[in-house]
């Protein structure tokens, strides 16, 4: 059925099931039961020859098989011993047969009586039970159908994941489409697809509906705590980035509800407090929250985060903090323009105008537009 000799690998029946349920799927052939009754039988062959005990049952019995068809065909070749009635060639001891008359002729076998034929009648019990047993093969159909689409699904699924960690973005895209035409409620291809969206293809209407679409397909049966943390932590950076702040915010507090050492989504609901939702203290908190995790992980604070955290700061009159922060961050990155203007700017603050015109300097040969207009209104 799957085109393998009996000695084939584990990894050959597995490549030759793949290929042949792929070409004989029912939906690439308009729904021919030819297809599918073969697709259900590649199935069922793959489902045995898969499974290793399963396997050696299958085996085993070919070889009992095979060796009754041996032994019946030896038995067949050797001539049957015993006397025999009638006279065999060569051997005049033995007598002919006797017969008492003729064998009867067509017209006195006609006359012989026969059973009266019996009519079958077709009861109300005989229409429940043909009733119930295609009700049974139509549910079997339909089942062997749904686990082949998963089956298929999680195939096309881990595909794309393998592509998507090769950095192969269009097969990914192809392959997660693949699954999900299957099965539209598989969650680790919506998010797989939804973090293709976010971070490559940077169609955030598009992954902001994958994820929703994973949230409300891993209800039943629920994903892990950390897994559902995750999602709604790149649910909320999409919503920050499409201005939907308060919607940001319901994901960030979700995210963070659940898995309570998720640093991003600190660092996230910190940025969306303070440069959308202008709640600096709240802001300043998960800020530093989340910088001390990381920290701690030994992992570096993202550079836009500390730039967050050093304004919070600022914004609080809190300067030397706010320079330590800056400083951490021009550490990273020494020429970053953004960086060096807000150094600039908290030394104006501090009343160090000579020193702020220096970061705006800095800045401005870094490229940074707000720096050298700041620069224009130094002397």
């Amino acid at each position: 059925m799957l085109g393998v000799p009996p000695t084939a690998p584990v990894a050959d029946i597995k490549r030759a099931y793949r290929r042949l349920a792929t070409e004989l799927h029912p939906d690439k052939h308009g729904g021919d039961r030819h297809y599918e009754e073969r697709f259900k039988a590649v199935a069922v062959a793959y489902g045995v020859l898969s499974d290793a005990d399963r396997r050696a049952q299958y085996d085993y019995q070919l070889q009992q098989a095979s060796r009754r068809a041996e032994e019946l065909r030896r038995a067949a070749a050797v001539p049957a011993s015993g006397p025999s009635v009638y006279k065999m060639p060569g051997d005049p001891a033995t007598a002919p047969p006797l017969r008492t008359r003729p064998p009867a002729g067509a017209r006195e076998r006609h006359y012989q009586q026969r059973a009266p034929r019996q009519h079958v009648r077709f009861n109300k019990q005989d229409f429940w039970l043909v009733a119930g047993l295609t009700f049974l093969i139509f549910l079997f159909g339909v089942s062997a159908k749904i686990v082949m689409d998963r089956v298929q699904a999680n195939l096309y699924y881990e595909d794309g994941r393998t592509a998507f960690a090769k950095g192969q973005w269009t097969e990914a895209a192809r392959q997660l489409d693949q699954s999900l035409a299957l099965r539209e409620d598989h969650p680790a291809a919506l998010r797989l697809r939804g973090q293709l969206n976010q971070d490559i293809n940077h169609n955030l209407l598009a992954a902001r509906a994958d994820y929703e679409a994973a949230l409300l397909s891993a209800e039943s049966p629920p994903l892990p705590p950390a897994e559902t943390a995750r999602v709604l932590y790149r649910l909320g950076r999409c919503q920050a980035s499409l201005h939907q702040p308060a919607q940001a915010e319901l994901s960030y507090c979700r995210a963070l509800a659940l898995d309570t050492a998720l640093a991003e989504a600190y660092l996230a609901r910190g940025e969306n407090r303070l440069l959308d939702l202008r709640q600096t203290r709240p802001a300043l908190a998960d800020l530093h929250h989340g910088h001390a995790q990381l920290s701690r992980a030994g992992r570096a604070v993202p550079l836009p985060y500390l730039q967050a955290e050093g304004a919070a700061l600022a914004h609080l009159a809190r300067y030397p903090e706010a320079r330590l922060v800056y400083f951490e961050a021009l550490k990273a990155q020494p020429e970053d323009g953004r960086t060096l203007f807000l150094l600039g700017r908290l030394a104006q603050q501090a009343g160090d105008s000579a020193s702020g015109c220096e970061f705006f300097r800095r800045g401005a040969t870094a490229g940074y537009s707000y720096a050298k207009a700041a620069l224009a209104n130094c002397p």
